[in-house]
């Protein structure tokens, strides 16, 4: 996907940007490339690649919601930015909070944002575990979104904490996403959700498979939730 045809089919799903924007992304993969040299942050790097797989599949997020209002956001295991980086450089107005439990990659992304001149932008080197019980993280963000982190029942857990009530959390997955919203139900449902839609289409150009599934946080989560690290990747809720 070249940058041409990046820019029309946002166009499309009525995401347009500006020159200033277009230029973020532009430094965005040069300084993904550059610092990939020295650290493992994607294994895609051809240009055309990287903003399909990458830039636009992070953007699909915003196709099926609406980021355009002031949103308190926080991305859980975002990596090389995936999939907030994106958005916030469509969506100046969103408050980020990254999450991510590799402090390497927690230093590209205050390299990247200095780079791209991002506001209202936060890097927390932590465990989704242990970050999802602190008072001024628990419970704090409109909404929580994860690109390919874990299973949906594992996932819910990191995540679900720290949606406020009435907050949503977007999950990001490829295929066999049906068969893991079914598993995931009872975590969903202890932890305070409910899926409130799902959305299945297919990646342009390689037509692979791709589902965003929001789930409305509504109710508290109890207290016990997240356990600690590693637990609920070896015992997900079932």
């Amino acid at each position: 996907m070249n940058n041409e045809k990046f820019i029309e089919l946002l166009g499309e799903k009525g995401i347009t940007l500006s020159s200033e924007q277009i230029s973020q992304f532009e430094t965005y993969y040069e300084t993904l490339v550059e610092w990939n040299e020295k650290m493992n942050l994607t294994a895609i790097t051809d240009k055309d690649e990287v903003f399909l797989k990458h830039f636009y599949d992070s953007l699909t997020a915003a196709f099926y919601y609406d980021f355009s209002k002031p949103l308190a956001v926080c991305d859980v295991g975002a990596g090389a930015g995936f999939p907030s980086i994106p958005i916030k450089i469509a969506f100046p107005n969103l408050k980020l909070t990254i999450v991510d439990s590799l402090n390497k990659r927690i230093s590209f992304l205050h390299h990247l944002a200095n780079q791209l001149k991002l506001k209202d932008v936060t890097f927390i080197h932590d465990r989704a575990e242990t970050f999802g019980v602190k008072p001024d993280h628990r419970e704090q963000y409109d909404v929580v979104t994860a690109r390919a982190v874990a299973r949906l029942s594992v996932l819910s857990e990191l995540c679900l904490p720290l949606v406020k009530r009435g907050g949503d959390f977007v999950a990001m997955k490829a295929a066999n996403a049906p068969d893991e919203l079914h598993a995931a139900e009872k975590a969903i449902n202890v932890l305070g959700g409910r899926t409130v839609i799902t959305h299945t289409f297919s990646l342009p150009i390689e037509e692979s498979e791709r589902t965003i599934i929001v789930i409305n946080k509504e109710k508290p989560t109890p207290k016990k939730y997240p356990r600690k690290p590693g637990t609920p990747n070896k015992a997900p809720i079932e």
